[in-house]
């Protein structure tokens, strides 16, 4: 049998094998499509694109798993497969196939069945740290469709797939054929991190990569609580080096720009690979930050043969980064620890990176959900900001008031009204109004994953004025970023290069919500602290001082600007008794992309968020 008709027989009992599972499965007319947010139907947003929301894409442009009536669970149209197969060969008498459209079936190989991110490979003599593109790190804005390039990356030039051996990917949305298309899936092995609740729906799966041996499936817990595999995550091998990438993205083409109706964000960083000799398992390169990257991979089930081969690349660029993360379910001190995780995780590594302050801050975040806030919670991530690991509003919460003296309860209510003070002050939430989603070049059809509930901004304790209308400054563009700015209030950045720095950045998929950050509450039968999480989540901390070395031309001139009364644009809040400085946010603009207008538009009585239900 020629390859040619190789391929189309694999072809043929691949499409086979999916349209067994594809007869009632197409989608009513009211019937939910895709869930995009780290939601829950108990406090937290609850996003839904249905036939009435999901995005409408130009003709010209490629279509998304929104637009495909019939198609297999990974995204795969197989209807469609079928008919264009049949097509070939009633055609391949009288003239060549045309190009394939559907991703192509990769011939078995021995490799396929463990894939290792430390497969063997020649390293090419000539190589040097610092000929790797992303030796430092970087953080670029996703490419747009009709904008101007500045500072911006694709796909395609993040995957390189002339050079990928292996690609391990995380994602909660996923367009799976428009995804092979910028993969060499003959040559590259992939392993696929996606949500998956029940065992029918691992085994459809299963079933759509069957013929794809170089293809493997990984599925989180999403036992009691865990409502969402929400995050984004690329490992990405190559014959030199490794690259860690943390986008804010889904693996969708409207992420990342293809519709020019959406955007995001993405940190990655290179790790060339080391000699032989020292990849071992107790290899002195790994960091705070491999070591939370690997605890999160075997929280995640990922096969042990990645996990291991981790050691074989150099993390010593990433010494003063911190992955942090959100692992889904009950974290105990017994289990995955609560304090390794969720908002605790968070604290933990400000206090690694030397970022704890007493300070009062400055928060900027951006998110494209938000959950059932109020002031409890959003005090658990400022202090957490602040370098606390999740004591301080727990000990409030479950210290029973008998065996509290009257020294240690006043202290605890100044320490509350300290931080409830600083938040109102200093905390502030972007997310898109109602005007500003009509007036995108996508319009509503198109804000289906930005989530908020109109219940949770009617509630009474929901902080409004904390909200700010989020606009893109690439006029027209909707966000899907998850971004925070914290900068101390009297902290001049500009010297920020220096040791004392506090302020810093996360780039991730968390959204400002509980389910996405966990809530810290004490076990019933232990007694003992529990970080309850909904969502899984990754991001990266990055301080001001490494953004700085890590911009191109970095230095003392690119971050001047200082925290300081007056130094920058005012806004006052409609009360006029609170002002927003984003001079912070001027000084962060030099070093990595702020992308939303600042400072944003405080929500007035006549002004409405966006919302996607109810």
């Amino acid at each position: 049998m020629s390859l040619s008709e190789q391929e189309e027989e694999d072809m043929r009992r691949a499409i086979a094998l999916s349209l067994q599972h594809e007869s009632g499965n197409q989608p009513k007319k009211d019937e939910v499509i895709v869930v995009d947010s780290d939601s829950s139907t108990t406090d937290d947003e609850v996003p839904c694109v249905t036939a009435a929301t999901q995005p409408k894409l130009p003709e010209t442009e490629t279509k998304t798993a929104f637009d495909k009536p019939m198609m297999g669970i990974l995204g795969l149209d197989r209807k469609a497969m079928e008919q264009e197969r049949l097509a070939r060969k009633r055609k391949a008498s009288i003239s060549p196939p045309p190009a394939r459209k559907t991703p192509k079936l990769a011939e078995p190989s021995s490799s396929a069945s463990t894939p290792q991110i430390d497969a063997p490979t020649k390293i090419l003599p000539s190589f040097h740290f610092s000929k790797l593109p992303h030796a430092k790190g970087a953080v670029k804005k996703t490419w747009a469709l009709g904008h101007p390039r500045d500072n911006d990356i694709k796909l395609e030039e993040i995957l390189q797939k002339e050079d990928l051996n292996l690609a391990v990917l995380s994602s909660f949305q996923w367009d799976v054929e428009w995804l092979l298309r910028k993969i060499k899936t003959n040559t590259t092995q992939m392993v696929f991190i996606m949500q998956a609740d029940t065992e029918e729906i691992r085994t459809k799966y299963r079933n759509d990569t069957a013929r794809m041996p170089n293809v493997r499936l990984c599925f989180p817990s999403m036992e009691g609580q865990v409502n969402c595999m929400h995050s984004k995550l690329m490992l990405l091998s190559y014959p030199t080096h490794l690259r860690v990438v943390v986008p804010t993205a889904n693996l969708v083409s409207y992420d990342w720009g293809e519709t020019g109706i959406m955007e995001n964000t993405v940190f990655l960083i290179d790790l060339p690979r080391l000699p032989p000799k020292t990849t071992t398992s107790a290899s002195p390169t790994i960091t705070n930050f491999g070591e939370d990257l690997i605890h999160f991979l075997e929280a995640m089930g990922l096969e042990r043969s990645i996990i291991d081969s981790m050691h074989h690349f150099d993390f010593s660029a990433t010494k003063d980064l911190a992955f942090v993360h959100t692992i889904g379910g009950a974290n105990t001190s017994d289990g995955p620890s609560w304090r390794r995780t969720g908002y605790c995780g968070l604290g933990r590594a400000i206090s690694q990176l030397g970022l704890a302050t007493e300070d009062a801050l400055n928060i900027d975040y951006i998110t494209s959900s938000v959950g059932s806030l109020n002031t409890e919670f959003l005090s658990t991530l400022y202090l957490a900001a602040q370098g606390d690991e999740g004591t301080a509003v727990y000990r409030w919460r479950t210290t029973p008031a008998s065996k509290l003296s009257k020294l240690v309860d006043r202290n605890m209510q100044v320490a509350q009204q300290n931080a409830q003070k600083q938040i109102a002050m200093g905390f502030r939430i972007y997310f898109p109004s109602l005007e500003t989603v009509r007036a995108s070049t996508g319009g509503p059809h198109n804000g289906g994953t930005i989530c908020f509930q109109s219940k949770w901004w009617n509630s009474a304790t929901f902080p409004r004025d904390l909200l700010r209308d989020c606009k893109s400054r690439r006029e027209g563009m909707l966000m899907h970023n998850k971004i925070i700015y914290v900068y101390p209030t009297s902290q001049p950045l500009a010297s920020s290069h220096t040791s004392t720095s506090k302020s810093w950045s996360y780039i991730g998929s968390a959204n400002c919500s509980e389910s996405a950050w966990g809530r810290l509450v004490k076990d019933r039968q232990t007694k003992q602290p529990k970080l309850n999480c909904r969502n899984w989540e990754c991001g990266v901390v990055i301080p001001f001082r490494r953004a700085a070395a890590m911009a191109d031309g970095g230095d003392d001139e690119r971050t001047d600007g200082t925290v300081g009364e007056g130094s920058d644009k005012e806004q006052s809040d409609k009360d006029g008794k609170a002002k927003a400085k984003s001079c912070g946010l001027k000084a962060f603009e030099k070093v990595m992309p702020v992308p939303m207008v600042y400072p944003g538009k405080v929500y007035g009585d006549g002004d409405r968020p966006w919302f996607n239900a109810g």
